[in-house]
């Protein structure tokens, strides 16, 4: 292999023919990665260039994304007389030239495995989040920093390029792989013109007009990225009072806005709005006073500056309020902006007909809670009722939700959230607020909490505990 040149602005189109151009890509299922690779490899063949790609597969549930491999080198570079060249199967660490990344902590696996390196990659990654189960799993906030891996992705990489391409695939009526397509070509990591990725997305023959659209908005997010001009959204992480009071549609959410802005100190504002919000949705108006009530008496405890303690109870007790009981997701499985959603979600034609099958496995303790608290104490006490009725709960339902004997007994059992209140569930699920105050108050420890430079999130936890636990 003869010495490479050393330049600033090397690119592996520039490399000495003797080393084929590596690329790995990182996609998890549903987000057309395959697709992806074999418009790559029909990229290279229709440009003069042999290609290979092979693919190992990850761990299903989001535990790992399957990484596909490719290789290609030209043609040109092979003497008449010589054999193709023999590609690997598997990215060597630090040999790999471009990564694409469906998601940004594939992004973060793939630096992990040091296929990233700035003498080298160029890395093209979706800077939007599809949450991991250890995420998604965490009793608290356990979600991964995203700053975190673009802060170490700028140092890692030779080129940086990520955008929401997520979000303009969605624009375009097409999935992400179109997107990274379109940002691969604009990133000019391969030495082949736009014209030439367009070609082999028409030579697919499907979903041309969208996948064409979702390319060009790649080509030019990537572009954008590279002179150094933001592609991402202006978000206001704080809001203003005037801002949150203009999210007020109705007099009684008007209300629940100035109560929150005259009651408690601006860092809980949002959170307790979102919590208000939920609770309302939950039951009703008054049941988000009721929420705004258990919140202050805890609020007036909050001494740190930082008012940690009064943020995440808003944060924690709209979660224990607004509890999904069978009467909540009945309700939550018949509502029309549901089932619009799935429309949207498999692109339906305005002629054609969507069915949602509901997988249900109600048990004997759920119809129990369901009932007026007497009643379904009564009925948890009578064991030979549980025992007799076991064969009607011992397997799931299928439940066609939107056919006409499914939506009535889904509604049915949505119709029941205005005795909500003296139900048997609502009961154990509602925190009793006074009874918590006066046992934070027995609690020092537990108030004092989350200084700013050091963070005691055992004491939080001890805190909320008590709020959410005592009768």
């Amino acid at each position: 292999m003869t010495e490479m040149p050393q330049q600033d602005n090397f690119t592996p189109a520039q490399q000495d023919a003797a080393r084929p151009i590596t690329i790995a890509v990182n996609a998890i299922g549903g987000q057309g990665g395959g697709v992806l690779a074999e418009w790559s490899v029909h990229l290279a063949d229709a440009n003069g260039y042999y290609a290979q790609y092979t693919s190992v597969p990850g761990v299903a549930q989001r535990t790992g994304a399957t990484v596909y491999y490719l290789e290609i080198f030209p043609e040109s570079a092979v003497p008449e007389d010589k054999n193709a060249p023999v590609l690997a199967l598997m990215p060597a660490s630090g040999d790999v030239d471009v990564v694409i990344a469906s998601e940004l902590m594939e992004a973060g696996r793939a630096m992990i495995r040091n296929f990233v390196t700035p003498e080298r990659t160029t890395l093209i990654a979706s800077s939007h989040r599809v949450y991991g189960i250890i995420e998604k799993s965490a009793m608290g906030d356990g979600i991964s920093d995203a700053g975190a891996i673009r802060d170490i992705a700028r140092k890692q990489a030779k080129h940086f390029i990520d955008f929401d391409m997520d979000a303009l695939a969605a624009d375009a009526g097409t999935v992400i792989s179109s997107v990274l397509f379109g940002a691969l070509a604009g990133s000019g990591a391969l030495p082949f013109p736009k014209e030439a990725y367009e070609q082999v997305i028409k030579d697919g023959k499907r979903a041309v007009p969208t996948n064409l659209a979702g390319f060009a908005s790649g080509y030019a997010g990537a572009e954008q990225a590279l002179s150094g001009e933001s592609t991402e959204p202006v978000k206001v992480e704080d809001p203003e009072e005037t801002i949150l009071r203009s999210k007020a549609t109705t007099e009684d959410g008007g209300k629940i806005i100035d109560r929150i802005i005259a009651e408690f100190p601006k860092q809980a504002h949002v959170f307790l709005y979102e919590g208000a919000k939920k609770c309302t949705d939950a039951l009703d108006i008054k049941y988000a006073h009721e929420y705004l009530d258990k919140a202050k008496d805890i609020a007036a405890l909050d001494g740190d500056d930082s008012k940690a303690l009064t943020v995440e109870t808003a944060r924690y007790l709209a979660l224990w309020m607004a509890y999904e009981d069978t009467i909540r997701v009945a309700d939550l499985k018949t509502r029309a902006s549901r089932f619009a959603r799935v429309r949207e979600e498999v692109r339906a034609l305005p002629d054609q007909l969507v069915y949602t099958v509901e997988f249900m496995h109600p048990r004997y303790v759920e119809i129990a809670e369901a009932m007026p608290a007497f009643l379904g104490g009564l009925m948890k006490k009578m064991t030979w009722l549980e025992k007799a009725t076991s064969p009607l709960f011992s397997s799931g339902r299928f439940v066609k939700s939107q056919k006409l004997s499914g939506f009535l007994l889904l509604n049915t059992v949505a119709a029941m959230r205005p005795i909500k209140r003296i139900t048997l569930r609502h009961k154990k699920s509602t925190p009793a607020s006074p009874n918590g105050s006066r046992a934070l108050r027995q609690q020092p420890r537990a108030i004092t909490i989350w200084p700013s430079k050091s963070p005691n999130p055992n004491s939080l936890s001890k805190a909320i505990q008590i709020l959410t636990s005592a009768a």
